[in-house]
């Protein structure tokens, strides 16, 4: 049992003060730990170590068991093979920022912070937003986020650092414009520089505050210091509960690499596609997943090196659909599958992602789900892991906890009423999940609704809205009654 001392620390976040009621929990979990019922908690491991794979711009359709045929994802597909691949699960948002900000706090993007990509004082936590690893360190987990966060810029002045909200390690990118370079001029480890020796040339005149470049000179290539930092961090974190946050940038584009020379896959070389008869950025791009296909596997093989495998729940998902942006062809690879549309789009797909689940003895082998999921689930679904109560955000948590779905009680799985999504960027829009259904209405707030049957409509090709009149007023309802005004993004109001 961890000590007294270790669980106080553990519940102290982002550098206040113990307050009692912080104390108060801490203790509970300590003395009484059956205060917190789990869904078929004695069959579980008692804190589990977590890690959570996210990818960057993988789509639906760019792995093996999703239907891929020319990209190699062998680990990807042995992990699905020795786990739980689901088939209706959903990222936060179609972009970066507001889809990180979903998974970390549980809020849907009509709630959360961050519903676009934007400036760094605007794409940013602040110190209410309760994160994952905030959520379950009472239960004395050392959390780690190691690649890429996205959601905070690169200045002190700009905030919402991992370290700010209840990381105990961070490496990687802090701003999501320097990760496009997969050869940086350096990486942050906590709130120091770490200098690499790529020497980096500007392109371009910005964008969030921040200019995006290529390397000139490549010494160190960023992906392969990200799995090694968190393969690192793994070891010398196995004999206590943790949870690692695995955020790599691969498969994203380098667009102004590919402004600059005409090829956005950055990767140390072309491996098993070098021959193939293909363009240069579609052997890239491959290269690029399989590359981190690998990394998964290598992970995998460390957790049974160190004999932590049977007490590790392993998901693998993206944060979005597919990309356009690197030069390389998207439809010679299938990217999207059956899905409509990619990265950017509240079609199917730019939200719908593959997602893995791999946890021995705890996961049956081989298994799959069509249960809807989405990353609001992820607060929920890890609270009933570690026995910790959920944080009370202003409007609510949006996700339920998929526990029983993973340890094989989907008789008593609980169903979303609806999903939510939502942009208010350049063209605020939204759309709302609900049963077999799928509504989309352009402007946010007012504008036609369009509905599609995705039962026997997966690639939204047919708007029903006109022979279902009571659906479209049903999708109607979730849209009002989801979206929140904050201070920075607001429903446009109608002319």
């Amino acid at each position: 049992m961890r000590s007294l001392s270790r669980i106080i620390r553990g519940a102290s976040t982002r550098g206040r003060s113990f307050t009692r009621p912080r104390l108060i929990v801490a203790l509970a979990i300590l003395s009484l730990p059956s205060i917190f019922p789990r869904t078929a908690a004695a069959e579980l491991p008692e804190r589990p170590n977590i890690v959570l794979i996210l990818a960057d711009d993988l789509g639906y359709g760019e792995v093996g068991v999703y239907g891929q045929r020319l990209i190699k994802t062998p680990h990807l597909d042995r992990m699905a093979a020795e786990g739980m691949r689901f088939t209706q699960f959903y990222a936060g948002a179609p972009l970066c920022a507001s889809s990180r900000n979903v998974l970390l706090t549980g809020e849907h993007t009509g709630h959360c912070r961050v519903r676009d990509n934007g400036v760094p004082s605007i794409q940013t936590l602040r110190p209410d937003d309760v994160t994952l690893a905030e959520a379950i360190s009472p239960a004395g987990y050392n959390s780690a986020i190691v690649g890429k966060w996205a959601i905070g810029g690169d200045l002190p002045e700009t905030g919402g650092r991992p370290e700010d909200q209840g990381f105990d390690h961070f490496f990687g990118f802090l701003n999501s414009v320097q990760a496009h370079n997969y050869y940086p001029e350096y990486l942050w480890r906590n709130r120091k520089k770490v200098p690499l020796g790529n020497v980096v040339k500007r392109v371009g005149k910005g964008y969030a505050g921040f200019v995006g470049g290529r390397a000139t000179k490549r010494v160190a290539y960023s992906h392969d210091l990200i799995m090694d930092e968190a393969l690192g961090w793994i070891r010398e974190n196995k004999d206590e509960p943790f949870f690692l946050l695995l955020t790599p940038t691969i498969p994203h584009a380098n667009p102004e690499a590919r402004k600059d020379i005409g090829n956005g896959t950055e990767v140390p070389d072309l491996g098993i596609y070098k021959d193939k008869p293909w363009t240069e950025q579609n052997k890239g791009h491959a290269a690029m997943i399989t590359r981190l296909d690998t990394g998964v596997g290598t992970l995998l093989s460390l957790l049974r090196e160190l004999k932590i495998d049977e007490n590790t729940l392993v998901i693998f998902t993206s944060d979005n659909g597919p990309h356009n942006e690197a030069g390389h062809n998207p439809e010679f690879f299938d990217a999207n599958g059956p899905l409509r549309e990619a990265k950017f789009s509240l079609w199917e797909g730019g939200i719908r992602v593959p997602t893995i689940m791999r946890w021995p003895g705890v996961i049956k082998a081989g298994e799959v789900t069509d249960h809807v999921g989405y990353f609001g689930d992820f607060m929920p679904t890890l609270c009933e892991l570690t026995g910790t109560p959920p944080p009370s955000p202003p409007h609510g948590l949006d996700g339920i906890s998929f526990v029983p779905t993973i340890t094989g009680n989907a008789d008593k799985q609980e169903k979303h009423q609806f999903l939510y999504w939502e942009l208010i960027g350049w063209s605020p829009r939204e759309a709302v999940r609900f049963e077999n259904w799928k509504a989309f209405r352009a402007p946010l707030g007012y504008g036609d609704i369009l509905l599609y049957d995705l039962s026997t409509d997966l690639s939204e090709q047919h708007n029903v809205a006109d022979k279902y009149p009571e659906i479209v007023q049903r999708a109607a309802r979730y849209m009002d009654a989801s979206h929140v005004d904050n201070e920075h993004w607001k429903a446009p109001k109608k002319p």
